[in-house]
């Protein structure tokens, strides 16, 4: 599921706080912007095959 709500790629060296906006560039320093929700899926996850484990024996 991607996210319309996009934070400024570049906040952190030109701005106090993210800068949120729907469209693909920042609207005070027009830099592009990127989706702001976190990936839900991390291939490096060191706990990953436990929860799906215990998800198959709680069906």
């Amino acid at each position: 599921m991607k996210s319309d709500i996009r934070v400024c790629s570049a906040w952190r060296e030109r701005h106090d706080r993210p800068v949120y906006s729907l469209s693909s560039e920042c609207p005070v320093c027009s830099a592009k912007t990127e989706n702001s929700a976190p990936a839900p899926f991390d291939p490096e996850d060191p706990y990953g095959e436990y929860r799906r484990a215990l998800k198959r024996r709680s069906r």
